[in-house]
C-alpha cells in the first residue's frame, strides 16, 4: 500500500476546506519537500483552542516531512484583521504587539521544533515596517483590482458596518508577505482558516503576477461545536493555550466535557493518534463514549501542556469525580483554620476559587440548585461556608456536574 500523500493527511482528518488545485497540491506534497506557511496574529499574549486548527496543521506537515512556516503578524497586527469580524480591531501598540509576539512565538514552541532548521518562525514587521509607501503602492498596489477586493466575503460583510482604509490595506500587507516567504524562503503554499480564503488567493495571484510562479492556497474548515459555539469559546471566557490563564486541569475539562457528538471530529483533529484506533474509538456507544473523551482529552493536554500535565490533569479530573486518581492533582485553594471557622459567605468562596465570575452569578448558582459545599446542596446567598462542611481539614465545591475545586484548611 503506498503512503498517503500529507494532503490526504489532512483531508482525512476533516482539515480541508477549500483548495486552489487539489491534484497540483497533492502531487505537490507527495512529490517535493515544501515550504508552507501560516499566519497568527499576535493580538494577546496567548493563543486559544480556536487557534488549534491551523497549529495541527503544521504539525502534521513537519510530521510528514515539509518545511512549516509559523509567522507571527507583528506587523499585520498594527492594522488589524477585518476577516470574520463585524467591528474594527483595537489598535495595538508595537510595544504590546512585540510582547504578544514573543508570547505566541514560545507558546508555538511547544508545537513546533524550532530547533529544527526546516522549522521557522518569523515575524512580518521585519519587511512591512521599513516599507515606503508610495513605493509599495507603486510595486504591490497596482496589481490589485479593487472589485475583485470587494467581492470577497470578509470585505463584503465589513462594508454594511464600514470598513477602514486602514483594514482595507490588510489584504495588500498578507498577500505581500507571501511574495517575500516565497522570494526568501521558496514557500509555494499558505493555509489557513477559511475566513482567510481572499487574502490567501490574492497571495497567490500577487506571487504569480511578480515572480511568474505557481504557488497555492488552501484553508481550513471555520470549527463550531455541535451546539453551534465557536470553537475555543465558553461561557466562562476563552480556553487559552497558556497555563497561566488556563490552568492544564481546566483544559482537560474542555475536552473531556465536549458534546458527543464532537468527540470522533476533535480526536482526528486534535490529536495525533492513529486513524485506525480513532476508528475503534467512533465504535463505542452509550456510556462508553466516557473512554473516547478521556483520551481526547489526554491527547489534546499532552500535546499543548506534555505528557507530565496531561496525567496530573486526569489524576486529578478522576480525584473530583470519584474513580480514584490523586486529589493533590484537583484545582485546590488554601484557606486559613481561622477563617473557616469564623465562617465564609459561601458567594464570597465560589468567586474567590474561580467557580463564579461575580456574586451575582454565584446567587443564580444557589438558586438553581446547583451549588454544593461537599454533601450540602447550597440555597441562597445568605449560605455560609464553616468547618461543619470540612471533613479531615477539606471539602469540595461544586458548579453544576462538570465543576469542582478543592477547599483545604490550613493552620
Amino acid at each position: 500500500m503506498s503512503k498517503k500523500s500529507c494532503y490526504d493527511v489532512l483531508a482525512e482528518r476533516g482539515f480541508v476546506k477549500q483548495c486552489t488545485d487539489e491534484d497540483a497540491v497533492r502531487k505537490l506534497l507527495n512529490d517535493e519537500q515544501v515550504t508552507v506557511y501560516i499566519g497568527f496574529d499576535p493580538t494577546a499574549k496567548s493563543l486559544h483552542a480556536g487557534s488549534l486548527v491551523p497549529i495541527m496543521g503544521l504539525m502534521h506537515l513537519a510530521r510528514e516531512g515539509h518545511n512549516p512556516i509559523a509567522l507571527v503578524g507583528g506587523g499585520t497586527g498594527l492594522i488589524g484583521d477585518p476577516s470574520g469580524k463585524t467591528e474594527t480591531r483595537q489598535l495595538l501598540t508595537r510595544e504590546t504587539l512585540r510582547e504578544n509576539f514573543e508570547g505566541v512565538k514560545a507558546q508555538l514552541g511547544r508545537f513546533l521544533d524550532f530547533e529544527n532548521k526546516n522549522v521557522v518562525a518569523v515575524d512580518n514587521s521585519e519587511w512591512l515596517e521599513p516599507l515606503n509607501y508610495v513605493d509599495f503602492l507603486r510595486e504591490i498596489g497596482r496589481h490589485f483590482s479593487v472589485n475583485r477586493m470587494l467581492s470577497f466575503e470578509a470585505y463584503k460583510q465589513r462594508m454594511e458596518k464600514g470598513l477602514s482604509f486602514l483594514e482595507f490595506n490588510y489584504q495588500l500587507c498578507q498577500a505581500y508577505d507571501f511574495l517575500v516567504l516565497y522570494q526568501k524562503y521558496g514557500c509555494k503554499m499558505q493555509m489557513g482558516g477559511d475566513d482567510q480564503w481572499g487574502n490567501i488567493v490574492a497571495g497567490v495571484d500577487l506571487v504569480r503576477r511578480v515572480e511568474g510562479a505557481q504557488v497555492y492556497g488552501l484553508t481550513f474548515p471555520l470549527l463550531t461545536t455541535a451546539t453551534g459555539a465557536k470553537m475555543g469559546k465558553t461561557a466562562s471566557g476563552a480556553v487559552w493555550l497558556d497555563d497561566s490563564l488556563l490552568s492544564s486541569y481546566d483544559y482537560y475539562q474542555y475536552w473531556i466535557n465536549v458534546d458527543d457528538r464532537d468527540v470522533i471530529r476533535f480526536l482526528k483533529m486534535f490529536t495525533l493518534l492513529p486513524m485506525e484506533e480513532i476508528a475503534r474509538l467512533s465504535s463505542l456507544e452509550g456510556a462508553d463514549i466516557r473512554e473516547a473523551k478521556q483520551v481526547l482529552a489526554f491527547e489534546a493536554t499532552k500535546i499543548c501542556h506534555g505528557e507530565e500535565s496531561a496525567n496530573k490533569a486526569k489524576e486529578g479530573a478522576q480525584a473530583a469525580f470519584g474513580a480514584g486518581g490523586d486529589i493533590e492533582n484537583m484545582p485546590s485553594t488554601e484557606i486559613s483554620a481561622e477563617r473557616i471557622k469564623s465562617g465564609v459567605r459561601a458567594t464570597e468562596l465560589f468567586v474567590e476559587v474561580g467557580l463564579c465570575k461575580s456574586n451575582g452569578e454565584a446567587v443564580k448558582l444557589f438558586r438553581s440548585g446547583a451549588g454544593w459545599v461537599g454533601n450540602r446542596q447550597l440555597k441562597d446567598h445568605m449560605e455560609v461556608i464553616s468547618d461543619a462542611d470540612f471533613d479531615a481539614d477539606e471539602t469540595i465545591l461544586r458548579a453544576g456536574k462538570k465543576r469542582r475545586h478543592r477547599i483545604v484548611s490550613s493552620l
